[in-house]
């Protein structure tokens, strides 16, 4: 039986090594003959597929360093594979893959560490997102792990839920995975919501071993009553050694093994304290200033902040320390000074007898006195007393945004004269500068329909005629003067190819203005993204319109020497335009 199959099966091969030459033939004969049009109409359709979109998933493993040697008609290659890691395709803000690639790593971190220290404005926190977030390679004294982590860590620090989750979906294996997923998962537990911190479980596959995920998943089986499934895994944990007395006493209780559970609280960790806070009868923690910030945050989430006793000073002291430090919400500080006891006679001599009272005491009178008030103007003037009182004890962080709110929900036109400066000054900016609408000025170069190509992207053809009728009616007006940022648009005009009027000598106004010859030298020696992070430290906490007008030149110059023209676009939009 088995000589019978083997002679069928040699017979066969015969066979078909016999035929395949002709059917090669009359391949290739069918295809020079009949479908050579075709082919180069999918070739087109494809090349062209090809140029609109870049694949993202093709270029998180990259070739390096590919060298190819041919010695005596054999062909050697020596590859190298490099993983990429990121959010965003470089070049959708004009960067490529090598962006990094001749700076070196120390002098990243050390420019990171400086923008640690201040609070970025809306528009250079844009700006450094899309440097820090593109898929590129690593720099050249770093690796490509570290460099991951660098980025982690920024987002970690900027608590960015919503890129960390979108990393995480883009980007499969990289060393610090465990350390994001931990992120979302406390995140969500500090918020009080298990349920959407047990979906941020699905970001671990097998391949990471964390004994802090493996906990939380197999609480997570409880949660959603798959007791069986919890149990197997608990037993798994139990013969790796990653358990431990506490949480095997808290699963055990709650997967219904044992009756009862020890009473200890565990700060630990946010799982630990969690596990302690719903299997504890009677819960009632008091945190303190070394209580971790994410406890604060799930105490604050969960309802579990009380101040038992009013009158008790020193408790209320640690929760105005804890709300300026934005542990827990601010609210409830306001809720606490209402229900502190004052007589009527205390309440009608607020403003006489609050100096002789403990400072947070003096805080909660005065709020219940601005309370109890209807006129406009005396609100004001209880409201900036109050003020007074937070920023003496340096808890002003607390007071800005609620006294914002409150001269907001007055109205400025119900307010006297007297306070008008005063109050217009205490209205907090939630930077909503960049969405509010554009009022063009033909007479001014930079303010004009122009940067309609940088803010609605009207049409090339339909820009170039407003350029000559609005450069028309500017030469009119012999005492006109150019700005820096005037120059700052004609520099970028020229520079998207443009023409501009022959009598406007760009050349010869900009040689007024220099730009930093450290930064030139960052160009030359094709250090582009290094050179973007140099420009966000310069844009610091300011949004681009508070930018001199000389900076806003030399800023888009580099940037349009670099071809940067995406990020220029960016600081265009705030830096040129007036709005309503």
């Amino acid at each position: 039986m088995k000589l019978k199959s083997f002679n069928y099966f040699y017979c066969l091969l015969i066979l078909l090594l016999y035929f395949s030459p002709l059917k090669s033939e009359e391949k290739i004969d069918i295809w020079n003959n009949q479908e050579n049009n075709q082919l180069t109409k999918n070739k087109k359709k494809d090349n062209k597929k090809e140029s609109q979109k870049l694949n993202l998933e093709s270029i998180k493993t990259i070739e390096l360093n590919e060298k190819i040697e041919i010695e005596t008609g054999t062909l050697n290659s020596n590859i190298k594979e490099s993983k990429v890691f990121g959010i965003y395709d470089p070049a959708d803000n004009d960067f490529n893959l090598n962006m990094w690639s001749s700076t070196r790593g120390e002098d990243i971190k050390a420019s990171l560490k400086r923008l640690e220290k201040i609070k970025l404005s809306k528009t250079a926190n844009q700006i450094l997102e899309k440097i820090l977030l593109s898929f590129s390679y690593a720099p050249k004294d770093m690796s490509e792990e570290e460099f991951a982590d660098l980025k982690i860590n920024w987002l970690i620090k900027n608590q960015r839920s919503d890129l960390i989750e979108s990393f995480l979906k883009q980007n499969e294996e990289f060393k610090s995975k465990s350390k994001a997923v931990q992120y979302l998962v406390d995140e969500n537990i500090a918020k009080a919501n298990i349920e959407e911190g047990c979906k941020k479980i699905k970001f671990i596959d097998a391949k990471i071993k964390d004994a802090y995920l493996e906990k939380f998943k197999i609480y997570c089986l409880i949660f959603n009553d798959k007791k069986l499934e919890a149990q197997l895994l608990l037993d798994l944990l139990r013969e790796q050694k990653q358990s431990d007395k506490f949480y095997d006493d808290k699963i055990n209780y709650l997967l219904g093994v044992s009756d009862k559970t020890i009473n200890k609280v565990s700060e630990k960790n946010l799982l630990n304290f969690y596990l302690s806070s719903i299997t504890t009868k009677k819960f009632n923690f008091k945190p303190n200033k070394n209580t971790k910030e994410e406890i604060w945050r799930y105490l604050n989430a969960s309802n579990l902040i009380v101040l038992e006793d009013a009158n008790d000073q020193e408790r209320l002291k640690e929760l105005e320390t804890a709300a300026n430090q934005d542990q827990i919400n601010k609210e409830i500080i306001f809720q606490i000074y209402q229900q502190v006891p004052f007589t009527l006679n205390e309440l009608i001599n607020a403003k006489n007898i609050y100096q002789t009272l403990d400072k947070s005491s003096a805080r909660a009178l005065i709020y219940q006195k601005y309370l109890l008030i209807e006129n406009s103007n005396s609100k004001i003037e209880y409201l900036l007393l109050l003020e007074e009182l937070f920023k003496k004890e340096n808890l002003l962080n607390i007071y800005s945004k609620f006294l914002s709110d409150k001269i907001k929900e007055i109205g400025i036109d119900n307010i006297s004269e007297k306070y008008q400066d005063v109050v217009q000054s205490r209205i907090v900016n939630e930077s909503e500068f960049l969405f509010r609408k554009v009022e063009y000025n033909d007479k001014i170069l930079h303010q004009s329909k122009i940067i309609k190509y940088y803010l609605e992207k009207e049409s090339k053809k339909k820009i170039q005629k407003d350029i000559d009728k609005i450069f028309k009616k500017i030469s009119k007006n012999r005492k006109y003067f150019y700005s820096a940022k005037d120059l700052a648009l004609a520099d970028s005009l020229l520079n998207d190819g443009f023409i501009l009027p022959s009598n406007f000598n760009y050349e010869e106004l900009s040689k007024k203005y220099d730009i930093p010859n450290n930064l030139l030298q960052l160009i030359d020696n094709n250090q582009n993204a290094f050179l973007a992070l140099k420009i966000v430290e310069i844009i610091g906490e300011d949004e681009a319109d508070q930018l001199d007008p000389e900076t806003v030149y030399f800023i888009t110059n580099l940037l349009n020497k670099m071809n940067l023209k995406k990020i220029r676009n960016i600081v265009f939009n705030s830096a040129l335009p007036i709005r309503a």
